[in-house]
């Protein structure tokens, strides 16, 4: 198949899923785009956004800068892009992590089953007995706040969920009739995993992981907002609240703009796996 084909076969599909998405959803997918596409631009509007001007405290919103200057002279709109996408990006890799790791181990403990189920489903036991915040904090303390530590802390949290569904339903899967005549055929382990498994677990996990950006995007801000999670002056949403808050009255912008942030991000997940969670 050539270049152009696949291209047109692409465009083609990605065409038919928009299309089959109702109003609210395109909504929320407008909404996520806009905002992933004001995080990227951030970058090079706004290049250092730990860049600090005393002479320009609490400056009020202008044409150059929408959303003003903070107490320490920094642009507020560049803070807002920067950790915008430090947040999306950290969400995304963590959720990328996690599903990967508890998708697999999940396959490994439904498809071996005995001592290996045993020893898995007993680890996954573990972490689920622990607050998902717990692990990202004990993680986080251990290295000092350091952004590998959140990312490991919050993966961590995370894999546990994807595990367990996934062993539980691919448990189901392979014993069903249809998994039970392709291993009597011999037709080897990719071709359960592509043509039994993987269907049925596909859209599932889509579903999960478009919960689990959100859950992490939370995380990682309220983690910032009681100060243990990102440093300063590394800008993050739930740091900027905290440090807009003794100037609200002065400035309500500044507080404001990273809650409305993490609002579109939370609502348009959320209105992106609506038809998913109820088909």
């Amino acid at each position: 198949m050539s270049t152009t084909t696949m291209t047109t076969s692409v465009r083609r599909r990605a065409g038919q899923r928009l299309r089959r998405l109702s109003p609210a959803q395109r909504c929320a997918a407008a909404a996520l785009m806009l905002l992933g596409l004001f995080a990227v631009i951030g970058a090079w509007v706004w290049p250092d956004p730990a860049a600090q001007d005393l002479t320009r405290f609490l400056e009020p919103p202008s044409l150059a800068e929408p959303l003003g200057r903070d107490h320490l002279g920094r642009s507020v709109a560049g803070r807002l892009a920067s950790a915008t996408r430090l947040s999306l990006v950290m969400a995304v890799a963590c959720v990328a992590t996690a599903i990967t790791a508890g998708t697999l181990v999940g396959i490994l403990a439904a498809w071996r089953g005995g001592i290996v189920d045993t020893v898995l489903h007993g680890m996954s036991e573990a972490f689920v007995a622990l607050p998902a915040l717990l692990i990202v904090l004990i993680v986080s303390a251990m290295s000092g706040g350091e952004l590998w530590a959140l990312y490991a802390g919050l993966a961590l949290a995370q894999w546990v969920e994807y595990f367990r569904v996934v062993r539980a339903r691919s448990a189901l899967l392979l014993s069903g009739p249809a998994v039970e005549a392709a291993q009597l055929l011999r037709l080897g382990a990719v071709h359960v995993l592509r043509r039994h498994l993987w269907p049925d677990l596909g859209p599932l996990l889509t579903t999960m992981a478009t919960f689990g950006i959100g859950t992490s995007v939370l995380a990682l801000s309220t983690l910032g907002f009681v100060g243990v999670g990102v440093a300063p002056p590394t800008p993050e949403l739930g740091l900027m609240v905290t440090e807009a808050f003794p100037f609200y009255d002065e400035a309500p912008w500044m507080s404001l703009a990273p809650a409305l942030v993490l609002v579109t991000v939370l609502v348009g997940l959320l209105g992106l796996r609506s038809k998913e969670s109820t088909s």
